[in-house]
């Protein structure tokens, strides 16, 4: 093993006392990247082929539609292993974290952990650039330094999407309260008006979507799910799970009990709206109530050190003065 001392001690020279380490974590990258653009480019199998069309049908339509939705879903298919959990109930729950944060696609929680891994590899090839190149050879890192600096990046990248997500889904359901109850209003009006409670939903979707798009969007998703034929209760009951609200779990259970009791629909609408005004009047005058105790940090630390100024300062200085007088 004598021959690969010199090699060895080329890579110190250049890259520093982590050069071997950087070459084996650059070669590594180098072969997954080669790997992955192998698998992609790998043709399909026919007898695939053959057994989708099958399914599909002969239709020219249906054709279409495969060809829109099937390039992006082929690609991760094959990486479908590696980046969708095994455990059924982990992935379901991924998956309704991923709708309420908006992303409707099939593909969500495989681009999620795709993007985990993209971002955590970059994370580490910048901490390795920024070891190697920006720190000045002459500093001597510690173990500790070094693993700081290299994984640290990598740790940050793979935590980003997941706390974009988490923050998607807290701003998605903040607009969903805040547009709710003026949805329930409008749909109050259209029922009354004799429109059906899909036709309703229909228009207020169409409605309400320059104000706020998230709940038109899952009052679309319903209208499209009721025209499909799908039990009307198991659809209002997914756009509660979905909204992940609890107005609109508390709408949703509001609108069964009535087809099942069969009760008036519009009567249910005009109780339920005048009790979401209430309470968007009660979190009106919550979030005004909590303003003075914010406030107040804020307005000692700004109004205090200057009237303490005003105020010692001009005794302060005729202090200093007395003293200056009084000395040698």
């Amino acid at each position: 093993m004598g021959f690969l001392q010199p090699v060895n001690d080329l890579l110190v020279g250049y890259l520093g006392p982590l050069g071997p380490i950087i070459l084996v974590g650059v070669l590594g990258l180098v072969i997954v990247a080669v790997t992955v653009s192998m698998m992609l480019a790998q043709p399909e199998d026919p007898l695939n082929k053959l057994k989708k069309n099958a399914k599909s049908g002969t239709t020219t339509e249906a054709q279409k539609e495969r060809l829109r939705q099937g390039g992006r879903n082929e690609q991760l298919e094959r990486f479908s292993k590696f980046l969708e959990p095994e455990d059924v109930a982990e992935l379901s729950k991924l998956q309704l974290t991923m709708r309420q944060a908006g992303y409707q696609s099939k593909d969500s929680v495989r681009m999620f952990h795709a993007a985990q891994m993209v971002l955590a590899i970059l994370g580490i090839i910048l901490g390795l650039c920024y070891t190697t190149f920006v720190i000045s050879p002459d500093v001597e890192l510690t173990t500790q330094q070094n693993i700081m600096y290299i994984l640290g990046p990598g740790g940050v990248g793979y935590f980003l999407p997941k706390y974009w997500i988490n923050k998607r889904v807290a701003e998605r359901k903040e607009e969903i309260t805040r547009g709710f109850p003026d949805s329930l209003d409008m749909m109050l009006v259209c029922v009354e008006a004799g429109q059906s409670m899909d036709q309703s939903i229909n228009r207020v979707a169409g409605e309400l979507r320059g104000s706020c798009a998230a709940l038109a969007d899952e009052y679309e998703i319903v209208s499209y799910e009721m025209k499909a034929g799908k039990d009307k209760s198991a659809v209002l009951q997914d756009m509660g799970e979905r909204c992940g609200v609890q107005d609109v779990s508390s709408f949703v259970t509001v609108l069964v009990q009535s087809a099942t009791f069969g009760t008036s629909v519009s009567e249910a609408l005009r109780v339920y709206a005048g009790e979401m005004r209430d309470k968007r009047v009660m979190r009106a005058e919550e979030a005004a109530n909590k303003l003075p105790t914010k406030m107040t940090l804020a307005t000692m630390m700004l109004t205090v050190p200057p009237l303490l100024v005003i105020l010692v300062g001009p005794s302060v200085h005729g202090i200093t003065q007395l003293g200056n007088i009084g000395g040698p």
